[in-house]
């Protein structure tokens, strides 16, 4: 058989088994297989080259023992990740950026000093004035570390001690899906993989009977300003269809389709995929497309979920001490509460990647009464999310996130007074806090200035968060890439990024 040479995605042939990163048994093992017809039947299809390189090394490591084929880069402080995903922003003034210093600016105009010039959104551009809103909630020090802590999050309150809030994120994006995206994927344009895919791809599978990344939406609490939310948020990209997340529902199965129907049973179930992935193996051998072997791999992680999913989701088990913590929703499939107690469930059962979205927090109008059903709905559950993981022994390597995509204005949009008022979208500061998994306990980042509305220290772009939290699970998010479209494409993109090393432990 003539030799393939090596080419780039531009020239030559295409690209060829020694562009991969493969030892040479199994690049001469491919070679055997292949014909100069298939071959150039996948030229430039760089993907799928790709796709081959990610299930033959991972074989190859395990079945040698060598560690060093796969990631982490280095050792991790966390195995696993739950984020919690406020989506619609929350308002920094109202959970834990405490600005007390606004009573007495009440009502006056946001100095223009302050606001810069800065490009506003189409709901409050055509405003005359912008009149500052100060938050009508309390807040207190809370914890050893003296955490200000409004009063809407009493639960939470109590495990402040826990996590580190980070004041100075930021991001370009103004409106939610592009910044959801950003926040998610690393990037505005739809297509990319997202951070949980990432993890699923560069860290792989902890337990072969459940997914690797698994995505639960609330139920809302709200029904008005609600953000839709899509597949493209959980979705593999540009990567295997095997790292997409996988949804599960509230209702009816967890994972549609799981169920056999009736009058098949689990034997022939089992019948029925060794008949198909016979007939996907001939098909592989003749064509040497590696989604095939992708596809077989689904089906066998399909009729596994039919035992370990039903095992997941049956909550018989757990005590009246874990529905006193979560509280009474936590009986409701589906709710927020519900949500984070399954969390728990997974990061026992070594489900690498979590991701819970609870949508409703886009308050542009009547923000006191929103907020206090808002915060009320996910308090209690994620204070037990916390407590629950720390008395089981499983925070200290599993990182758990709060947040949503961007922050809210000082400045009220359309009416103010002393007991209601809206805040419109804004980008340039939001806060978050991460606990558990190699975080600094206690930990406060970044200040705002008085007016929570510029950066003043240690700012924390929504690449570097995306960095850190790589970081957390032991990868350099520089060297976890795939190439596509001729690029080295990475979670934190081609713009600077770093990861925020002052609030590790």
């Amino acid at each position: 058989m003539k030799p393939i040479h090596p080419c780039s995605d531009f020239s030559g042939e295409g690209p060829s088994v020694y562009d991969l990163p493969l030892p040479h048994a199994i690049k001469q093992r491919w070679l055997e297989l292949a014909t100069r017809r298939q071959f150039l039947g996948r030229s430039g299809k760089a993907l799928a080259w790709a796709g081959l390189a990610k299930l033959l090394s991972e074989n190859a490591a395990a079945s040698t023992g060598d560690s060093s084929m796969l990631l982490p880069n280095f050792a991790p402080k966390a195995k696993r990740a739950i984020y919690l995903f406020m989506a619609g922003a929350p308002s920094q003034f109202e959970t834990w950026d405490y600005k007390p210093e606004l009573i007495k600016r009440f009502d006056q105009d946001l100095p223009e000093s302050v606001r810069g010039g800065q490009v506003l959104t189409g709901m409050t551009a055509s405003q005359t004035r912008f009149p500052i809103a100060p938050s009508i909630f309390n807040f207190q020090q809370h914890g050893q570390a003296g955490h200000w802590v409004s009063e809407l999050f009493p639960h939470t309150a109590k495990v402040s001690d826990d996590f580190a809030v980070m004041k100075s994120l930021h991001t370009e994006a103004i409106n939610h899906e592009p910044a959801i995206l950003l926040a998610t994927s690393g990037n505005m344009i739809p297509g990319k993989p997202s951070i949980g895919s990432w993890m699923s791809y560069g860290l792989g599978s902890m337990n072969e009977d459940l997914p690797t990344f698994v995505v639960l939406t609330s139920k809302l609490p709200l029904t008005v300003n609600i953000q839709a939310l899509s597949s493209r948020l959980w979705s593999s990209g540009f990567l295997s269809p095997e790292h997409s997340g996988v949804a599960l529902r509230s209702g009816g199965d967890p994972v549609i389709h799981l169920s056999n129907p009736k009058g098949v049973s689990r034997e022939l179930r089992r019948a029925m995929i060794d008949g198909v992935n016979d007939m996907n193996r001939q098909l592989e051998e003749r064509i040497g497309d590696p989604e095939t072997n992708v596809r077989i791999a689904q089906y066998e992680m399909a009729f596994r979920m039919q035992v370990s999913v039903p095992e997941l989701t049956d909550l018989s088990d757990e005590p009246e001490s874990i529905w006193e913590m979560y509280g009474p929703k936590a009986k409701e499939p589906g709710t927020y509460a519900y949500n984070c107690l399954m969390a728990r469930r997974m990061a026992e059962r070594g489900v690498r990647f979590t991701q819970i979205f609870h949508r409703g927090w886009d308050t542009h109008g009547d923000l006191p009464n929103r907020m206090k059903i808002l915060c009320e709905d996910v308090d209690r559950p994620t204070a037990a999310l916390i407590a629950d993981l720390k008395q089981r022994g499983l925070l200290e390597d599993t990182l758990v996130v709060w947040g949503g995509e961007f922050g809210r204005t000082v400045y009220s949009q359309g009416g103010l007074s002393k007991e209601n008022y809206g805040r419109d979208h804004h980008p340039r500061c939001f806060s978050m806090w991460m606990a558990g998994g190699g975080v600094k306990p206690g930990t406060v980042y970044g200040e705002t200035d008085e007016f929570s509305y510029n950066i003043v220290k240690d700012p924390i772009h929504i690449r570097d968060l995306n960095a850190t939290i790589l970081h957390l699970l032991g990868i350099d998010h520089e060297k976890l890439t795939f190439k596509f479209q001729g690029l080295e494409q990475k979670l934190t993109g081609v713009e600077p990024a770093r990861v925020v090393k002052e609030i590790l432990s």
